[in-house]
């Protein structure tokens, strides 16, 4: 636990100690330090709801001036069930009824595992810790929100009230971060996304399926191009595949049954569902028929890699074939939560920008940094260049992973020699890979400091074995390759809606929607400013008239709201002269230019991609 969660920890048992002096019959549950801050969970008969938080506030300040220091003590599982039938633990003194659940957490704490209470001033709670020396030392903390949250949860537990703050060593840190949550809600891309027009969720569609509208899919097709272009240079061939398959497609790779509980249902062929019907099925039997191979049918496509892997099977390959790069912008269906959906970064439909390739043993360490080389230009491009790198290895204890402990230590001896050959920092996080294979995530860093995991490198030695995948090879064998996945954006959707916070909808020119807005003065100026149009149109710049009968300045503002880069103001004088009068959203008045000069300003600035 770092320093600030140690802070934060001893936030939520001010927290704590503070309601119980308000209302003595809370009953709590956990509370943790969590991003941002910290909550505890409780059970009260009073809802309590933000205007409660200035009477709880008063009492969290007025326990961290007295300076109370937190008391660790061990005890025995019989002396802690023993406080807890008393109703002492999380509590301020003995009452009439039980802390039932701190009873339940500690009927879960393991045999032969530490059992520690913390205790400052009169409050005493069940915790592993650790804390502060004493309260004093909490510098600046806020209550932020409540929240409802089941026990555990679990929705089969009682429903709690969740209070969650945030605390830091100073005011100023406090004060800094909701300066920072307050930029942060203004470059929401909900928001901006709705405001811009870029995308929108509808409700008849199907929560969790972004609809790009036409300026969002203006960006979109940007970011393709991009990419496939920097793809053409690299070798990379270009596939589709359908956007849904066998189910035993993924039986045979893994992803189904072991991850069913991520994926939509699958979809059972006709006959088999009307002959399961008439014999009176239950959800439970066809859900055992499914998991045991004993049916069949199709899935909505969780992952393009199955399908590149009988793409490239279907022919016989030599080693002179290889590197054999596969590339698709590959739209697959994951099954999240509803209240895990978010906007664009959290969705059920979301297009990756994929990769598969096929290689020698000999050529894996070049294909790898080939890719790592390709996200750190990516992201460089957009002004991402804040990352650091993640390294998910395989965890022996757990059961997930698939294949020969011998190829999972190649694959991540492979990673592992990538990412020092670039000389790039990582950290190497146990249990955080791939069923199939060890990963190299870059966790991107945006302009508020915030963290997004985005490109992902992975090397897999099982996939091409669970497919019985083969080359000839120089000797005159048969050999199996090795698979490498790549996604430098990571998905499109994602990608894109943190570039609308990034960037807070002001996109660099040669992403945005609308790139030009020639603004006449007044309706005589429509015809020249037509000639205009028809001359960026044939440049294939973007760009539009605003022909309304507002004044000027009206115009200008209104461009400036919907963060046009370029705005060309269009009088008699720009007409006499065959110019314009440019303005950029970014500098304000540039001064007035010929057509063929401004062309050449903008044709620049697209061409640098500069952000």
């Amino acid at each position: 636990m770092t320093e600030l969660e140690k802070l934060r920890h001893s936030c939520a048992h001010v927290l704590a100690a503070a309601i119980l002096k308000i209302w003595p019959d809370a009953q709590f549950a956990a509370g943790p330090p969590v991003n941002n801050g910290f909550y505890y969970d409780l059970e009260l008969d009073h809802r309590i709801t933000p205007d409660d938080f200035p009477k709880i506030e008063q009492e969290m300040q007025k326990i961290i001036e007295e300076q109370q220091p937190f008391k660790k003590q061990v005890v025995t599982r019989q002396q802690a069930e023993m406080l807890a039938k008393k109703g002492r633990l999380a509590a301020l003194s003995e009452r009439q009824t039980p802390s039932k659940f701190k009873l339940d957490i500690l009927i879960s704490i393991p045999e032969g595992e530490e059992i520690s209470l913390y205790q400052n001033g009169n409050f005493l709670d069940l915790c592993a810790g650790p804390h502060l020396e004493h309260t004093g030392q909490i510098g600046a903390f806020r209550l932020t929100h409540v929240a409802s949250a089941y026990y555990k949860g679990d929705e089969r537990n009682p429903q709690l009230q969740r209070i969650y703050g945030t605390a830091f060593p100073t005011k100023q840190e406090l004060d800094n971060h909701f300066a920072l949550l307050e930029e942060a809600a203004k470059r929401d891309h909900r928001k901006l996304g709705k405001e811009l027009e870029l995308f929108l969720i509808d409700d008849t569609v199907g929560q969790g399926l972004i609809l790009w509208t036409p300026k969002g899919a203006i960006i979109r097709q940007e970011l393709q191009n991009f990419l496939a272009e920097e793809l053409r240079r690299n070798g990379y061939l270009q596939v589709f595949t359908p956007h849904i398959g066998k189910l035993d497609l993924y039986r045979t790779s893994g992803h189904y049954p072991y991850y069913a509980d991520s994926q939509f249902p699958p979809i059972i062929e006709r006959d088999s569902l009307l002959s399961l019907a008439k014999e009176g099925c239950s959800c439970s039997e066809l859900a055992n028929k499914l998991s045991e191979g004993k049916l069949d049918g199709f899935l909505l496509k969780p992952m393009n890699c199955p399908m590149h892997a009988r793409i490239y099977a279907s022919r016989p390959r030599s080693y002179r074939d290889l590197p054999l790069r596969l590339a698709e912008f590959g739209t697959v269906y994951r099954w999240e939560q509803s209240g895990e959906l978010n906007g664009m970064t959290r969705v059920r439909g979301f297009t990756q920008d994929d990769a598969h390739i096929f290689c020698t043993p000999e050529q894996l360490d070049s294909e790898v940094r080939s890719c790592l080389t390709l996200v750190k230009k990516v992201l460089s491009t957009f002004g991402l260049s804040q990352f650091r790198v993640r390294l998910g290895l395989r965890d022996p204890s757990s059961s997930k992973y698939v294949g020969s402990t011998n190829n999972w230590q190649k694959a991540e001896e492979a990673c592992r020699r990538a990412v020092l050959d670039l000389g790039i920092h990582f950290q190497e996080e146990k249990g955080e890979a791939a069923f199939y294979g060890p990963k190299i995530d870059f966790v991107v860093q945006d302009v508020l400091g915030r963290e997004w995991q985005l490109g992902t490198v992975q090397v897999d030695f099982n996939l091409p074995v669970r497919f019985d995948l083969r080359y000839k090879g120089s000797d005159g064998a048969e050999h199996v390759p090795v698979m490498v996945h790549r996604a430098p954006f990571g998905s499109l959707e994602r990608f894109t809606g943190i570039l609308i916070e990034h960037f807070a909808g002001a996109f660099p020119l040669w992403l945005s929607p609308e790139q030009v807005r020639i603004l006449p003065i007044s309706d005589k100026f429509i015809d020249y400013s037509n000639e205009i149009f028809s001359i960026l149109q044939d440049k294939a710049i973007r760009a539009s008239i605003d022909s309304s009968p507002d004044k000027i300045g009206a115009k200008i503002r209104l461009a400036q709201i919907e963060k046009v880069p370029y705005m060309l103001i269009v009088g008699a004088r720009e007409q006499e002269n065959k110019s314009v009068s440019v303005r950029s959203r970014i500098h304000g008045d540039i001064g007035s230019m010929s057509i063929p000069q401004f062309l050449e300003l903008i044709g620049n600035e697209i061409q640098s991609k500069k952000f």
